[in-house]
């Protein structure tokens, strides 16, 4: 039995403010979150705090509105930040040095 049909099968015998009551404070735990990762910064990646920043980022991206830029031990591109910049602008297809934090992105060409 696949979960949506096990739910409308259960739906009907939970009162309506029950249900209502879930879902308020569902959506208030994502909102929260949310605004705590919009003014909370990535911790180093080796302190107490990731752990918690995890989590409550992951909570915040229950609907996929929040992926943060900037994570703990990871770059801007998502890549773990063990992994060189020239690995990463390679696989990119970027020129070298591009990648820079500040600098804007290189063009291939002037705009047209």
């Amino acid at each position: 039995m696949d979960p949506s049909t096990l739910l409308s099968e259960l739906l009907p015998f939970i009162p309506a403010q029950y249900v209502g009551a879930v879902v308020d404070w569902g959506s208030f735990l994502i909102a929260t979150a949310a605004l705590i990762m919009r003014y909370w910064r990535p911790p180093a990646p080796g302190s107490r705090a990731a752990l918690i920043w995890t989590v409550v980022s992951a909570i915040a991206q229950a609907r996929k509105w929040n992926l943060p830029a900037y994570q703990p031990g990871k770059k801007a591109v998502m890549v773990p930040a063990t992994v060189p910049r020239q690995a990463v602008e390679q696989l990119l297809d970027v020129p070298p040095g591009s990648t820079r934090p500040g600098k804007p992105p290189a063009r291939a060409s002037a705009p047209g």
